[in-house]
């Protein structure tokens, strides 16, 4: 009899297959320094920001729609050919409901509420405008955690720990710090070489946001891409012009320091500016048009007569680097913009198409740099 038992228990698991994973209770702390604890691992996730897809895609490769319950509509509008990349690889993404905003913009809380989320990721950034609408308290009452993460305010600092708060929550912590390692190799090949040779420092504006604002002149401080300038081997010279992370400059304040690079960080911005100046590179972008396009900016009042205008040390950089996990792409071109022989062997392509071979569930298209210069 007791073998019997024995035989139908046995027959009963083979019927209904493995047992689920049981669900967890873990406690993390997100980059505002909060202790959060979320059951794991997470199915249901809302996206404060839609270009955290970025860093979803590599962890969640076999379907990075699959826990993507609502997101802000930024990758939608900022990046629409990356998104209609997705778009044709995983038809779901088009069921994914989406809500308007900046990146500093509270989220839609009717539809994350409706969406009965297991976790909420917000931007650092939007911080402030959360605790005065008292989301938190909103939404933990509903038993809905909130996460901070950051790619953008000093991703310089916070992309790291950001990727492995993703992997933790996701149960792809061993994915996660492949692509840490993966990162921290590309910009060791920039940064090593630069502390060996110490090269004179050229240098460097950033002109930011191009063609999205049309007055001048805006830019990074000692964040954002401003520290990409100086950790590609460039001074940027408006880091101790602007405190924090984003600033603007006036135009005789760029003439005076007579830079010899311009980097100008654009996208395909048609939805926000139609028909503007901006500079469309990106995925698959068109290498002719940028030329064209950013001929335009050696007329700008801010840089007539200036070292940059002369040599036409002009550079086009995709906008969006300043917001993902891939900023080490944008480093080493410039590091080789800056410092053409020193870094004759790097090349950017191979770089982010390795990424996309080992990472993204989408196949890599050129079109993310240009430049006037030879």
């Amino acid at each position: 009899m007791r073998k019997l038992s024995q035989m139908l228990v046995f027959m009963v698991l083979v019927l209904i297959g493995p047992m689920p994973a049981q669900a967890e209770t873990i406690t993390v702390t997100d980059i505002a320094g909060r202790e959060v604890a979320v059951n794991v691992p997470i199915k249901r996730a809302i996206l404060g920001e839609g270009r955290q897809l970025y860093i979803i895609a590599a962890l969640d490769r076999e379907n990075p729609a699959a826990r993507i319950v609502g997101w802000r509509k930024d990758l939608i509008e900022a990046d629409p050919a990356t998104y209609q990349a997705y778009l044709a690889k995983f038809p779901e993404f088009a069921d994914i409901p989406a809500f308007e905003g900046l990146e500093q913009s509270l989220i839609d809380i009717e539809t994350t509420i409706a969406q009965k989320p297991d976790i909420v990721f917000l931007n650092l950034e939007t911080k402030r405008a959360v605790e005065e609408a008292a989301y938190i308290e909103k939404l933990g009452a509903l038993d809905i955690p909130v996460v901070y993460v950051d790619f953008r305010n000093s991703p310089e600092v916070n992309t790291e720990p950001s990727i492995r708060l993703f992997g933790k929550l996701f149960g792809k912590q061993d994915r996660a710090e492949e692509f840490i390692a993966f990162r921290a190799e590309e910009i060791a090949k920039i940064t090593n070489r630069l502390a060996s040779v110490k090269p004179d420092r050229p240098k460097v504006f950033i002109d930011r946001a191009a063609g999205f604002y049309e007055d001048c002149c805006h830019s990074f401080g000692d964040g954002n891409f401003g520290a990409m300038v100086e950790m590609a081997g460039g001074d940027n010279i408006a880091k101790d012009l602007i405190p924090g992370t984003f600033g603007q400059i006036n135009a005789e304040q760029v003439i005076v320091s007579d830079p010899d690079h311009i980097i100008i960080t654009s996208a395909m911005w048609d939805v926000y500016v139609p028909g503007g100046k901006w500079v469309p590179v990106g995925p698959g972008a068109d290498p002719d048009e940028i030329v064209e396009k950013l001929k335009f900016y050696p007329t700008r009042p801010a840089y007539l007569g200036i070292k940059a205008q002369k040599t036409k040390a002009f550079h086009a950089v995709w906008h969006q680097f300043y917001n993902s996990p891939y900023q080490f792409v944008a480093i080493q071109q410039m590091a080789k913009w800056f410092h053409s022989e020193l870094f004759a062997d790097i090349d950017p392509d191979k770089t982010f198409k390795q990424l996309h071979d080992r990472f993204l569930p989408i196949d890599y298209q050129p079109g993310y740099f240009g430049t006037l210069s030879n």
